[in-house]
C-alpha cells in the first residue's frame, strides 16, 4: 500500500468516525431535550393532581392492550383454552408419573452392566423439618438401589433436630446415608465441597435440601450411562407450592445441551449428576461464586464432559418458598453478579476477551452477551427479487440508512421481473440504464452477469433469467459475492434495530456456528421468526416457534430474550461464513420454493456446527408478498413434493426430534404447549 492509499483509508476511518461521533452526539441532544421536557411536565402541579386519573387510563389501555395482543376476543377463549388443556398435561408430570408397584419392581430388579454407585450431595442448614423428612424419602424411595447419600450440616443449635432426622435415616438405609455436623456453616459452596469429601460414588449427583425427586429419576440416569455413555446428565423440573408436588407453578422443558443457552442462562440446573473423574481435581464449588456456584460448576463441567445426556422427563420438584431461589432472584441478590463472574470466567477460558454480559428483562440472571467483532470484515448481501418495487426499495433503503456496520455489499438477484419500474430503481440504484446494459451481457446459462452501481460501489444487479428457484437465485447471487460473509435476505424485509448486522456477525465469526438469524416480525409486531423447529406443524417438516406471539412477549421460560442455539433459521434473512456456504453445497436447489433454509441448516448441523438464533436483530418481514404463500394450488402440490422430498432426505434426524425443542412439547402448535398422552 503507498503512502497515498494510507492516507485515504485513514481519511475514509476518519470520516466514518466523524460521521458515527455526529449521530451519537445527535442522539444525545434529543435525549437530553426530551428528559428536560418531561422533567417540566413531571413538576407541573396539574400533573400530579391528575396521577388517579392516570392511573386508571394507564389500567383501561394494559387491559387494551392485553386483549389486541392475545388477538381480541377469540384470542381471549384461545388462552383460556391453552391454559385449561395445559392444566390438564400437568397431571400427567406429578405423582401420576410415578411408576406403580410393578414397573417399581422391574426397575429395582433391572441389572445394567454398569451398576454405578451415584454419590447424592446435599448441603444443610436449617432446614424445616418437614422438608428434611420429604427430601430423604424422595432419596429412600428411589427404584435404583445403588446410590449414597452425602450430607453436610452447618446447621444452628436451633436446628439441632435435622441431626437428630439425619441419623434416624442413617439407621435404616444399610450404610447409604453419610452425615457429618460442621463445626460451621460455610454457605452452600463451602458445605456442598464437605459433602463432596464423604463421596466414594463414581457419580456425584447434587441436590437441594428442600427439594424432591422422581423415584425413577437414578433408574433413568443409570440407564442413560449405559446406554450412552454418558458423563453429564440433566433431566426436566418443576417448582412446586404448598408441599404438594402435584400444585406446580412453572414446569420447565428444557432443551438438550445447548451451549449458547447455557451462557446466557442456568437453564440445566437440577437435576445435575455427573462423573466424578469430571471434576480433574478441581473444587466442585467455589466459594467466589457463592449465590451462583451451580452455573460455574455447570460451565465448567460441561466444557470436559465427553456425553451431555438431557433425559427429558419432569423428575425434579423445586419447592418455592420464603427464602428459596425458585420464589425470585430477589431473595438472593449476589447471585446475580456470581452469575455473571461465572460466565465471563467461562468466556475467557474460551479465548473471548472483549465481550459484555448484561442482564434482560426477562430476568436478571437471564443475560445478554455482546462479542466483540474481530477485524472489518465485508458482509455480502444477497437479496432476491422480482418486481414489487415498493418492498425492494423499503428494504434496501432500510439497510442503506439504518445500518450501523458499514463493511458490506449488496448483490440485487433480479429474476423475470416484468414492470417497468422495477428496471427503472435498478436503473436508479446502478447509476445507468439496467435495460440497456442488460442487452449488452452476454447471457450463459441462467447467468445474465453482474452489472455494478457508479453511484454507490456498495450495490450490483445481478440477473436470473431461468423460472423462479429460490435456492438457485440465491446460489447465483452469492457465486458473485466478494465478502467473508453472506447475508442472504428476502425482499420484503426491513430492517429495525440499526446495529442487527453487528448481532448476527458476532455469531457467524466464531469457529463454531454456521448460520445465525435474527428476530423476524410481521408488519403488526408480532413474531414471524424466532428459531425453526423441525418436526413441526402439519407437514411434520418444520415450523416457526413463538409464532404470531407479540414483539414483548418473554417467550417460553425468557427464550425470546437471549441469543440461543437452533436446529435452523429461516432464510429470510440468515447470515454465514461464505466458506461455509460453499463448502456444504449452498442452498439444495431440489427445494426450489420451501425448506431449502431449513435442510442448509441441517447440512451445517452435519458437520458439528452451531446454528444460532439471536433476538437482538430485530428485522419486519411482509411475508411472501414477492411470491405468495404455498397453501393452496399448485403451490401447495408443490409445498407437498418438497415437504415429502425433505422428510425422505432427514428422516433419521426428524424420528429423533429437533434436539432445541423439548419432546413433552407438541407438534402439532408453535406455543411451547405440551402434548397430552391421548393426542
Amino acid at each position: 500500500m503507498t503512502g497515498m492509499d494510507y492516507k485515504d483509508a485513514y481519511e475514509k476511518e476518519h470520516l466514518k468516525n466523524a460521521d458515527l461521533a455526529a449521530r451519537i452526539a445527535e442522539l444525545e441532544a434529543k435525549n437530553e431535550e426530551l428528559e428536560w421536557k418531561l422533567g417540566r411536565i413531571k413538576n407541573n402541579p396539574l400533573w400530579k393532581i391528575s396521577k388517579p386519573f392516570r392511573n386508571m387510563m394507564h389500567w383501561v389501555i394494559r387491559q387494551k392492550d392485553r386483549l389486541a395482543n392475545c388477538g381480541g376476543i377469540k384470542g381471549v377463549i384461545h388462552k383460556l383454552g391453552y391454559k385449561k388443556r395445559e392444566r390438564e398435561a400437568m397431571k400427567q408430570f406429578g405423582t401420576e408419573s410415578f411408576p406403580d408397584e410393578v414397573q417399581t419392581a422391574k426397575e429395582r430388579e433391572t441389572v445394567f452392566p454398569r451398576m454405578v454407585k451415584i454419590s447424592i450431595l446435599v448441603p444443610l442448614w436449617n432446614n424445616k423439618r418437614e422438608f428434611q423428612i420429604e427430601m430423604l424419602d424422595s432419596v429412600m424411595n428411589q427404584t435404583y438401589q445403588n446410590w449414597e447419600l452425602c450430607l453436610a450440616d452447618g446447621s444452628d443449635a436451633e436446628h439441632a433436630y435435622i441431626e437428630d432426622i439425619c441419623k434416624e435415616y442413617a439407621e435404616r438405609a444399610n450404610g447409604r446415608i453419610v452425615y457429618k455436623k460442621l463445626d460451621k456453616n460455610g454457605g452452600i459452596a463451602g458445605n456442598t465441597n464437605e459433602c463432596l469429601k464423604l463421596a466414594t460414588g463414581e457419580y456425584i449427583g447434587l441436590f437441594d435440601q428442600d427439594d424432591i425427586l422422581h423415584p425413577s429419576v437414578l433408574y433413568e440416569y443409570v440407564k442413560a450411562i449405559n446406554e450412552q455413555g454418558a458423563d453429564y446428565l440433566y433431566c426436566d423440573e418443576t417448582t412446586f407450592k404448598s408441599g404438594d408436588i402435584n400444585k406446580m407453578l412453572t414446569m420447565h422443558f428444557k432443551p438438550d445441551f445447548a451451549p449458547d443457552n447455557l451462557r446466557a442462562n442456568n437453564y440445566i440446573c437440577h437435576f445435575s449428576v455427573f462423573a466424578r473423574e469430571l471434576l480433574d481435581g478441581n473444587e466442585l464449588f467455589r466459594p467466589k461464586f457463592d449465590g451462583s456456584q451451580d452455573h460455574d460448576m455447570i460451565l465448567r463441567l460441561t466444557d470436559n464432559a465427553k456425553k451431555i445426556v438431557h433425559v427429558p422427563r419432569l423428575m425434579y420438584y423445586w419447592r418455592s418458598h420464603a427464602g428459596s431461589v425458585a420464589s425470585g432472584i430477589d431473595a438472593k441478590p449476589y447471585a446475580i453478579e456470581a452469575a455473571k463472574g461465572a460466565v465471563a470466567e467461562h468466556l475467557r477460558n474460551h479465548g473471548y476477551d472483549h465481550f459484555q454480559i448484561i442482564s434482560t428483562r426477562a430476568f436478571e440472571t437471564i443475560f445478554r452477551i455482546r462479542y466483540q467483532i474481530i477485524g472489518n470484515p465485508k458482509v455480502s448481501i444477497v437479496i432476491a427479487n422480482k418486481d414489487h418495487l415498493a418492498d425492494l426499495q423499503r428494504c434496501v433503503e432500510s439497510v442503506l440508512t439504518k445500518s450501523t456496520y458499514d463493511n458490506y455489499e449488496i448483490i440485487i438477484v433480479e429474476n423475470n421481473s416484468e414492470t417497468q419500474d422495477i428496471k427503472d430503481y435498478y436503473s436508479k440504484l446502478l447509476g445507468f440504464s439496467y435495460g440497456e446494459a442488460i442487452k449488452r451481457v452476454t447471457v450463459c446459462g441462467h447467468d445474465g452477469g453482474v452489472l455494478r452501481s457508479k453511484e454507490d460501489n456498495r450495490i450490483s444487479v445481478v440477473t436470473y433469467t431461468g423460472a423462479f428457484n429460490y435456492s438457485a437465485v440465491n446460489n447465483l447471487g452469492v457465486s458473485y459475492a466478494v465478502g467473508e460473509y453472506v447475508l442472504l435476505l428476502n425482499n420484503d424485509t426491513e430492517v429495525i434495530t440499526v446495529n442487527w448486522l453487528e448481532e448476527l456477525l458476532m455469531y457467524a465469526q466464531r469457529e463454531d456456528v454456521g448460520a445465525v438469524g435474527a428476530k423476524l416480525y410481521y408488519a403488526d409486531k408480532t413474531i414471524q421468526h424466532a428459531g425453526v423447529v423441525i418436526g413441526l406443524g402439519a407437514h411434520r417438516t418444520a415450523g416457526h416457534t413463538h409464532y404470531k406471539q407479540h414483539r414483548q412477549n418473554l417467550g417460553y421460560m425468557g427464550r425470546l430474550c437471549y441469543a440461543q442455539n437452533a436446529t435452523a433459521v429461516t432464510g429470510a434473512c440468515l447470515l454465514v461464513k461464505r466458506s461455509l456456504y460453499e463448502e456444504v453445497g449452498g442452498l439444495d436447489e431440489g427445494f426450489a420454493i420451501s425448506l431449502n433454509d431449513v435442510d442448509f441448516c441441517l447440512k451445517l448441523r452435519k458437520k458439528n456446527l452451531l446454528n444460532v438464533f439471536t433476538p437482538f436483530a430485530e428485522l419486519y418481514h411482509y411475508e411472501s408478498i414477492s411470491r405468495g404463500l404455498d397453501d393452496q394450488g399448485e403451490k401447495a402440490e408443490r409445498y407437498n413434493r418438497e415437504s415429502t422430498k425433505f422428510r425422505e432426505k432427514w428422516k433419521e434426524e426428524l424420528e429423533k426430534g429437533d434436539p432445541y425443542y423439548n419432546p413433552n412439547f407438541s407438534l402439532d402448535r408453535s406455543d411451547y404447549s405440551l402434548k397430552i398422552q391421548k393426542d
